[in-house]
């Protein structure tokens, strides 16, 4: 892929998530909102608990932050983070001595996800930065979670090498994607909102 599609791929993508955050009851390329969080097995306490504005926009794949092997005390980096969803969760899980870093490229998603946290007294640290350079130190997080970011990235392998340097050694991953179970007809005339077919 060269790199006029990358980067335009990677701006449809922003922007498709970027209308989420702002219009969540408006129609995307991709399911969003509680009703979906509910079907992907959030148990129903977990999303009455979480801020109603993180929960409306919530766009993942899977409940990473509920099967995520997290304890109080970690570190816990959400890359991919959204509307901060699995960030609420996974702050909760690890208590007021863990520490939550989420992280997400489109500023509307941190935005809403800032908005919905604002007063929970939850130790969350937004970023807004691309998953290819997080800034974070070597070996600083001892979980990460990724709901469903590597597909919507072209450029997966830096991502994975992101990952690598910030994880401490025995740290944890916990990530969810969706695959495919036969190959897709490519489209006569790619386009971003073709990305998310």
């Amino acid at each position: 892929m060269d790199a006029n599609t990358s980067a335009t791929l990677r701006e449809g993508v922003c922007n498709a998530y970027s209308a989420a955050a702002l219009e969540p009851e408006g129609k995307h390329p991709f399911p969003v909102g509680e009703a979906f969080a509910a079907s992907l097995g959030y148990p129903e306490d977990f999303l009455r608990e979480s801020p109603a504005q993180a929960v409306a926009s919530f766009a993942g794949v899977a409940n990473v932050s509920c099967f995520a092997p997290l304890t109080p005390g970690m570190r816990v980096l959400d890359l991919g983070c959204g509307s901060g969803l699995d960030s609420c969760i996974a702050a909760r899980r690890i208590g007021s001595d863990g520490a939550t870093v989420a992280v997400d490229f489109s500023l509307e998603m941190l935005r809403r996800a800032r908005r919905a946290t604002a007063g929970s007294g939850e130790r969350i640290l937004f970023l807004q930065a691309s998953a290819e350079q997080l800034p974070l130190p070597d070996a600083s997080i001892d979980a990460a979670l990724a709901n469903g970011i590597f597909n919507l990235n072209p450029d997966r392998q830096p991502v994975f090498r992101e990952l690598a340097r910030v994880l401490r050694p025995g740290a944890t991953l916990a990530g969810a994607e969706l695959i495919l179970k036969e190959p897709v007809p490519v489209p006569e005339n790619p386009s971003p909102e073709s990305w998310f077919s």
